[in-house]
């Protein structure tokens, strides 16, 4: 539509949907704000760079600014300016010199300068925020496209498959595939390499059921780390809710992501998005201002209620957002429902979940968003996973989400890591753990799959790292290695780093498949990192988040060596075990009941004498040997399956609990290409720092 036939004015138009919404004849545009006496809508030229025409939205019904544009095709960049009180201490801080990105735009196209023109006030003046910048920000920001919304999906079908089958494989669009050599150039990095039968058939062969990513919403490059030759990689810096990274989009069409999804389904594998609902890009009150400031910061964002001019910043970011809010909590609600309908994405890992369960008075299960999300009949089908925490106060609320919610278990992460490192009086803990943490829970009928298990996650040292570093080393960041976690509860065993000493390296090598078996054996839902199954190290950094380079990358040339390929053996043989067997992934919580027929309880706990634990070996503050046996009664036959754990540094003699039935050992952590076989004795050697796993079946009666 060329400029010269566009109308004096918009249309009325319709205030809902939000969002700029095509529907073959023009435009609708939409916006939310409660506190803005004008708003204008800029349209631009398709490169985003030239200002085309300039139209006031004439309309505002229930504090929605709306107008309708015909014959504006799907294409069009566009982005508002809103006119309203420049008030700082009320908590307003609107300035028309700065061009707006809609909330819900679903494609964006330019690219943000960071320069002071994005900045409401004059940086570096007196009294900073409560000056006033007069100059225009358009030609630096991003602005929104309309986006045709039409794919032919098919027969494309979730997978859904069910909480107690899922294996997580947590990874990032870019790192995955960036340094692959056999994609083509343009590709690398991309949703496109995502969807790539080279990378699906590696998941396959894991096991895997479930791939997580990190954050996919675009997102902006923080102006503190670009000064520094640094950029935002794991990207929880939010700007789009509704539009994917550009950067991810090899061709520049969503349509990429569609059949990146299509491909993921079609080999049985689910994708879940990392969302950051929390906080925005914008920062605190001396932050830019990009959209949702300048739109309306006394909505969107909760303001210190003594003094507005001031963020809360219970996310650590600067700025938290406002989901007391209705039209911001529609926000989340429209924009998680967008993900699951128009790109068939089929579950959501919430960053600081905490947040967005406060309300007035502080966290709450019951808060606006769980209520909202529960009753919701397109996201009360797919996943649903909280990062139980933030910095705010009562800001650790793991195990207290409501029913329909899996929760990351970083207890089960450093109870894992500290009873393999050795560490004294950890057995308890790591039986609990085993257990599927039902101290956590097991409450309100929730299911062991509540509890997301991980060994390592993007948050912190690979696995690698977490055998062969004792300190973090995140020098490159910029920040006096003060970043990132202090305590991780690794070892470096003899050597910071990388050793070639053969017992540093057998130790490394024994602690890695044993903790991934730990990982695999216990109930709960199990969460790999991506790059885990084969070696990959960060050099040591535990908060790698603008590492944007070969120390985040995946290496893929790892798993064509010796010690890659057997750990993603190990990975591949401990998976599919836990697929074969039910009794390793039980629906519900195991409490030592007892099977009237056989003797045999679903769950019990052993001495390596094979006797039942007493109060007094519980309390054996020394004592690294364990032994877990899980027994299911179905099919007419009790399966037994045995685990033997020994986190020392020696060879330990295990005898067989009671009931001995014929055993076979079905995998030994410390011989992990060795075939299965049968126990001839009623005793075994466990090798150290190792688990072996034994099955014993015998029909009921």
């Amino acid at each position: 539509m060329a400029a010269s036939s566009w109308p004096d004015r918009l249309l009325p138009g319709s205030p809902y949907p939000l969002g700029a919404t095509w529907d073959g004849l023009g435009t609708n545009f939409a916006v939310f704000s409660a506190h803005a006496t004008r708003i204008e809508l800029c349209l631009f030229d398709p490169s985003g760079r030239r200002q085309l025409a300039r139209f006031d939205l004439p309309e505002c019904t229930d504090e929605v600014w709306h107008g309708y544009l015909p014959n504006a095709r799907a294409g069009l960049a566009y982005g508002y300016r809103a006119h309203g009180p420049y008030e700082p201490q009320a908590g307003h801080r609107f300035n028309p010199h700065k061009l707006l990105l809609d909330p819900y735009a679903r494609r964006l196209t330019g690219e943000m300068r960071n320069a002071d023109a994005l900045y409401g006030y004059r940086v570096n003046s007196p009294r900073a925020d409560l000056s006033f910048d007069r100059r225009d920000s358009g030609p630096g920001v991003m602005k929104g496209v309309v986006a045709d919304e039409s794919f032919n999906w098919a027969d494309d079908r979730p997978p859904a498959v069910p909480w107690s089958d899922t294996v997580i494989y947590e990874t990032h669009v870019r790192g995955v595939s960036v340094m692959r050599q056999d994609l083509r150039p343009h590709e690398r990095g991309t949703f496109a390499a995502l969807g790539d039968p080279v990378f699906i058939d590696h998941l396959r062969r894991l096991g895997v059921t479930t791939v997580e990513l990190l954050p996919v919403h675009a997102f902006v490059q923080d102006r503190s780390l670009l000064e520094k030759g640094l950029r935002n990689y794991w990207g929880y810096n939010s700007l789009g809710f509704f539009a994917p990274e550009p950067r991810y989009l090899s061709d520049g069409t969503l349509d990429e992501l569609r059949i990146a999804v299509r491909r993921l389904h079609a080999a049985g594998l689910e994708l879940i998005l990392d969302v950051v609902y929390n906080h925005t890009a914008e920062g605190s009150e001396l932050g830019p201002t990009l959209s949702f400031r300048g739109l309306d910061n006394a909505s969107y964002y909760r303001l210190l209620a003594d003094n507005p001019r001031h963020c809360i910043n219970d996310t650590g970011t600067g700025n938290t957002l406002n989901l007391s809010t209705p039209r911001v909590l529609q926000m989340v609600m429209d924009s998680l429902r967008y993900w699951v309908t128009a790109f068939h994405v089929d579950g959501f890992r919430f960053d600081l979940g905490v947040t967005l369960g406060r309300e007035a008075h502080g966290f709450d299960p019951c808060s606006g968003f769980f209520d909202a999300i529960r009753q919701d009949p397109v996201l009360q089908k797919v996943k649903l996973i909280s990062e139980p925490w933030d910095i705010g106060p009562g800001g650790y609320q793991l195990g207290n989400h409501p029913p329909g919610f899996a929760e990351w278990n970083d207890r089960f992460r450093d109870g894992v890591r500290r009873y393999w490192r050795g560490d004294p009086g950890q057995r308890a803990d790591f039986a609990a753990r085993l257990a599927g943490s039902s101290d956590l829970f097991d409450r309100r009928h929730r299911r062991p799959w509540a509890s997301i298990n991980y060994v390592a996650s993007h948050d912190g040292f690979t696995l690698l790292d977490a055998v062969s570093y004792e300190e973090r080393h995140n020098e490159a960041n910029g920040e006096d290695n003060r970043d990132g976690h202090g305590e991780n509860y690794s070892s470096n065993w003899g050597v910071e780093g990388p050793s070639d000493d053969p017992a540093i390296l057998d130790t490394r090598h024994r602690l890695q498949r044993a903790m991934l078996a730990t990982l695999f054996l216990a109930q709960g839902t199990p969460m790999l990192l991506g790059g885990d199954e084969f070696g990959r190290s960060q050099n040591g950094n535990n908060n790698a988040y603008c590492q944007d380079n070969e120390a985040s990358w995946f290496d893929w040339s790892l798993l064509e060596k010796p010690d890659g390929q057997n750990l993603a053996d190990f990975v591949s043989r401990i998976v599919a075990l836990r697929h074969k067997h039910p009794v390793l992934r039980a629906p519900r919580f195991l409490h030592g009941l007892e099977h009237p027929a056989e003797g045999v309880a679903d769950i019990a706990w052993f001495d390596a004498s094979g006797e039942v634990v007493s109060t007094d070996s519980w309390n054996n503050v020394e004592d690294r040997c364990l032994v877990l046996r899980r027994a299911s009664f179905d099919g007419g036959s009790v399966t037994m399956l045995t685990a033997f754990f020994n986190a020392g540094a020696t060879e330990h003699k295990f005898v067989l609990p009671q009931p001995r039935w014929p055993t076979r050992i079905v995998l030994d952590s410390a011989a992990p290409e060795a075939a299965e076989r049968d126990l001839q004795e009623d005793e075994l050697m466990v090798g150290p720092r190792s688990v072996v796993l034994a099955l014993a079946t015998r029909p009921q009666g």
